[in-house]
């Protein structure tokens, strides 16, 4: 027997309504730990964006001296200035008020990013110079001392180790949807383009940004795949490349907890604990500029008991360092390279 059209939609109604509730549900979205790193991170762990960024701390502020500097394509340059102009980490500023064309200076926020900067300039130095010298000689201003920056407690001026932190809730914690990181295709070379760097050297030797919030939860304590996995909601596949990586370029070490299947733990390594006060510093700047005045983590230094905030200083004067208070010697030829040549440079070479 034949159904009538009215039939028929009736029928088609009746089956739609008799669905497993399951296949009617949206897709669950992924969240992950609220985190001023995470929001920071975002932003150093793209090479393009990084390397714009280091440029403007040496005085680049003209679309073709970026250009020129990291021989880097004018449509992905455009992209990240805009980006960064989005971000509130540069800005845009006339010539003049006869030119349509525009300089990108580093605002408050962009500026803030320099202590940054510094500590992973040590790190680099620290770990991929064999004389243990980077490519620059640091020279603080206010003591007129070759510096050496260090991380340090707010509170007690004294410098700290991951051992000395314990990390307590703050007024920001929870979750939220996970961020979908800046679209990069990377290389390992990418980092290293327009002069010699040990920054450079220290964002390259971490990778991206699923590598960076892998060594945080390091440093929150978690040690084992599942556990991983588990905090950052990271598929299988990508946690265990990121981990290799880590392994071979000597943040991590493989310690075997269990036998039958073999399970391993994951440890940082010394290189890996000295990365501890850079991404403290990374932590300090998205609580001041990404998290409203609700900071999801708060850090309590053992040494004194207090809750403090992580501060870059010279290592001779013990004055906080900024941007204005550096200049530095090149132990490099500036004209092998493309690159901006800063007033922040002191004429002569090491």
């Amino acid at each position: 027997m034949r159904l009538s059209v009215a039939a028929k939609e009736k029928a088609a109604k009746s089956s739609k309504k008799k669905l497993p509730v399951r296949e009617r549900q949206k897709p669950t979205l992924a969240t992950e730990r609220r985190c001023s790193i995470a929001s920071t991170v975002g932003i150093l762990a793209d090479p393009w964006a990084f390397l714009v960024l280091r440029e403007a701390f040496f005085g680049a502020k003209r679309f073709e001296e970026y250009r020129s500097g990291l021989e880097i394509t004018r449509a992905t340059l455009s992209d990240r200035l805009r980006r960064l102009v989005h971000e509130g980490i540069l800005r845009e500023s006339s010539y003049s008020d006869t030119s349509s064309r525009v300089e990108y200076k580093l605002t408050k926020a962009g500026i803030d990013l320099y202590p940054i900067f510094m500590s992973l300039m040590q790190f680099g130095d620290r770990w991929f110079e064999t004389s243990k010298s980077g490519p620059l000689q640091l020279i603080h201003e206010t003591c007129n001392c070759v510096s050496k920056p260090i991380v340090t407690c707010s509170c007690c001026e004294q410098r700290f180790s991951a051992r000395d932190v314990t990390y307590i809730d703050g007024p920001g914690t929870g979750r939220i949807a996970a961020e979908t990181p800046w679209p990069s295709r990377r290389t390992a070379d990418d980092f290293m383009r327009g002069r010699p760097s040990s920054v450079s050297r220290a964002i390259e030797v971490v990778g991206d940004r699923w590598s960076f919030l892998i060594l945080r939860e390091a440093f929150y304590g978690s040690s084992r795949f599942d556990q991983l996995q588990a905090e950052l909601g990271i598929a299988t596949n990508i946690l265990t490349d990121r981990l290799a990586r880590l392994i071979d370029r000597g943040v991590f070490r493989k310690k075997l907890y269990q036998d039958a299947p073999e399970r391993f733990e994951y440890i940082l390594t010394p290189m890996g604990a000295d990365l501890h006060g850079s991404l403290m510093m990374i932590m300090a700047w998205g609580d001041r500029w990404r998290s409203q005045g609700r900071p999801p983590m708060l850090l309590r230094h053992e040494a004194c008991g207090q809750i403090f905030t992580p501060v870059v200083v010279c290592n001779r004067c013990g004055k906080a360092i900024d941007a204005f208070s550096m200049k530095y010697r090149m132990r490099y030829n500036p004209d092998q390279y493309g690159g901006r040549k800063s007033s922040r440079a002191v004429p002569g070479r090491v």
